[in-house]
């Protein structure tokens, strides 16, 4: 049984840099209001050997908080199995795998016995209808995240990330047993950006979202903390 996030835990920041300087510099600005944070492919990939994005979620875990590893693991089952099994004891909270039936079994395989919850990508909020028609599937999204989210139920995964279009439909189909993720996230009055499928912080809480992740309306604004709060108060709001 899943456990009920605390108040704090719900806003996951996004830090989305290929300097993991400047990633440790937002963690400072934002202080400790902020206790969760994604750490996706740009960050992991980039610096050296003594400072990368492995070595700031070393150093946000050694403070306390909790880390997002989103690696989006795709592979042969042997390779993802081997990969998650040695990520699985570094005290990451989440880690990211697409969800699709051999990757989500050998991620299962790889992170038994550990406290590391695997959420299953459905598909990525930055893909529509006629994007997976492009790219030759035969489904519209909701029906693929659906297909893919009772897919994962059954293979055990603990979680799923599905934009907020699809909580409310996912949660009357399993419950709430599963942790639901939600990027895309933009508050009022925010620009989309490259997102397709983006809702508002107290509409994904209100469909049903457990956690939200925030990375531009934060890391890209003149006041970070500030930004932050304003999502936290919506938040607030939808929780009450």
């Amino acid at each position: 049984m899943k456990e009920k996030p605390k108040p704090a835990d719900r806003l996951i920041v996004a830090l989305d840099f290929s300097d993991p300087a400047k990633a440790q510099a937002l963690v400072e600005t934002l202080g400790p209001a902020i206790t969760f944070y994604k750490i996706g492919m740009e960050l992991a990939y980039s610096g050296d050997a003594s400072n990368n994005g492995f070595t700031v979620a070393d150093k946000l875990i050694a403070q306390g908080k909790k880390v997002f590893l989103d690696l989006k693991l795709h592979d042969i089952p042997n390779t993802v199995t081997k990969a998650v099994a040695a990520l699985a004891g570094r005290g990451y909270s989440f880690l990211t795998i697409h969800a699709y039936p051999q990757t989500m079994a050998a991620a299962k395989e790889g992170a038994k016995d550990s406290p590391l919850k695997l959420l299953a990508v459905t598909v990525m909020t930055s893909l529509d209808d006629a994007d997976l028609a492009a790219a030759g599937y035969g489904f519209s999204v909701p029906d693929l995240v659906a297909r893919r989210a009772a897919q994962a139920w059954s293979a055990g995964i603990d979680g799923l990330v599905c934009s907020a279009a699809e909580v409310s439909l996912l949660r009357l189909m399993i419950g709430e047993e599963m942790i639901f993720v939600t990027p895309g996230i933009r508050p009022s009055g925010s620009d989309a950006g490259d997102q397709k499928r983006v809702a508002t912080p107290q509409s994904a809480i209100a469909s049903g979202a457990d956690y939200l992740v925030v990375g531009r309306p934060i890391t890209e604004v003149t006041d970070p903390r500030r930004a932050a709060d304003t999502i936290f108060k919506e938040i607030a709001a939808a929780s009450a």
